[in-house]
């Protein structure tokens, strides 16, 4: 009874009254519905409209709007913010021929709203294309029931300390796999390029990873996939949550790892690129830390305390297959003399377009300090 009790009441609706509508024909038209970042710049929300035909490409999506003062963007009395599609995915909720389309927002004035972080990513990565920027990112998330606790722990306890749980098996050991297993299907669906799944090491704690993406399409596939996330579990009654230290105490945060490479890095000898890029982040750890996470390091500061499998906010640290630096080399990576390496600074809650727009201004267009440059005029 417990845990019936921490899924939401919608969940518990007859969904088999639900498919019977789901089946009746649309008649040529289609479902599109809109995903954007709030005001937040972690929040999701969306909307839906119909379209005459089916859209082909994101050309065939028309702008739209919203109301800003609703989603912390805008104020009440010059309300309207656009909606400007960039990325289309199938819709594995409402099926084919329905659509999911990722947007922008821009404000009245058709400047960017301040959480959109994607506007100036995708100025810097046109800027990087040459360079061929390749990311994968591992997207940790915990499962909470309706009432905030961890979904499947005890309701007035905690289950036995971290150990059995990561990647495991069994109904003492993983909470939730159901959800799991939808996602990574409604992704695969989508056209969202996850590349996998695991059990975390604390209990209802998992990870998903997408990639390998180039540039701009990492941002784009990541929130898509987040979202993805929050509507199955919207179904299955529960939250997941991208705090980055849900809970305190001897218990794991949760991270978003951040794997890269170049063109050069990935060729014979691209080891030598590989610790020069290590060598331009290290000399701009303070600005990094502020942009992985929406807070400026704060939200990272619960979780990058140098212990559980974390470096220490405070201090730069690079090295081969060590979990506990800022930068990991891959064992493999060491072997091989090329490659790739993982920035695991970045926390759950990231903005995957901050994330990687930083990283290609320090490593590849060599800025340096706390400031960053603008482009625009170029």
């Amino acid at each position: 009874r417990a845990v019936a009790m921490s899924v939401s009441h919608s969940s518990r609706l007859n969904k088999l009254v639900r498919e019977q509508y789901m089946r009746l024909p649309q008649d040529g038209r289609v479902q599109v519905t809109y995903v954007w970042i709030d005001g937040s710049g972690e929040g999701v929300r969306c909307k839906s409209r119909t379209l005459d035909k089916e859209p082909k490409s994101i050309e065939d999506v028309p702008e739209w709007n919203f109301d800003g003062s609703s989603t912390a963007q805008a104020e009440g009395s010059n309300s309207d913010m656009f909606l400007v599609p960039v990325r289309m995915f199938r819709d594995p909720f409402c099926l084919d021929p329905n659509k999911l389309v990722l947007c922008e927002v821009l404000k009245y004035n058709r400047k960017p709203a301040e959480t959109n972080l994607r506007h100036t990513c995708k100025k810097v990565m046109d800027l990087v294309k040459d360079s061929h920027p390749w990311f994968g990112m591992e997207q940790e998330y915990t499962l909470l029931g309706i009432n905030g606790h961890p979904y499947g722990w005890p309701d007035n306890g905690f289950p036995g300390p971290q150990g059995p749980y990561y990647c495991g098996v069994g109904a003492d050991k993983v909470y939730g796999r159901d959800i799991v297993e939808s996602h990574y299907k409604a992704c695969l669906y989508a056209g969202v390029k996850i590349c996998g799944t695991n059990a975390e090491v604390m209990p209802s704690q998992w990870e998903f990873q997408v990639g390998p993406c180039e540039g701009i399409e990492m941002g784009d596939h990541l929130w898509m996939a987040r979202f993805i996330l929050h509507r199955v579990c919207e179904d299955f009654g529960v939250v997941a949550t991208l705090d980055p230290k849900p809970m305190t105490g001897n218990w794991n945060g949760a991270g978003c790892h951040t794997n890269y490479s170049t063109e050069e890095m990935r060729r014979e000898g691209g080891l030598k690129h590989i610790e020069a890029a290590i060598e331009k982040l290290s000399k701009r750890h303070d600005y990094h830390i502020c942009v992985y996470d929406p807070r400026g390091g704060r939200d990272n500061s619960r979780r990058l305390t140098g212990h559980h499998e974390t470096s220490n906010i405070f201090e730069f640290s690079a090295g081969v297959a060590n979990r506990g630096a800022s930068i990991r080399i891959p064992r493999q990576v060491g072997q091989d003399g090329y490659g790739y390496f993982e920035d695991r600074r970045p926390a759950a809650n990231c903005d995957p377009y901050a994330v990687t727009e930083a990283i290609m201004r320090t490593t590849v267009l060599n800025e340096t300090g706390v400031e960053t440059k603008d482009y625009a005029e170029h």
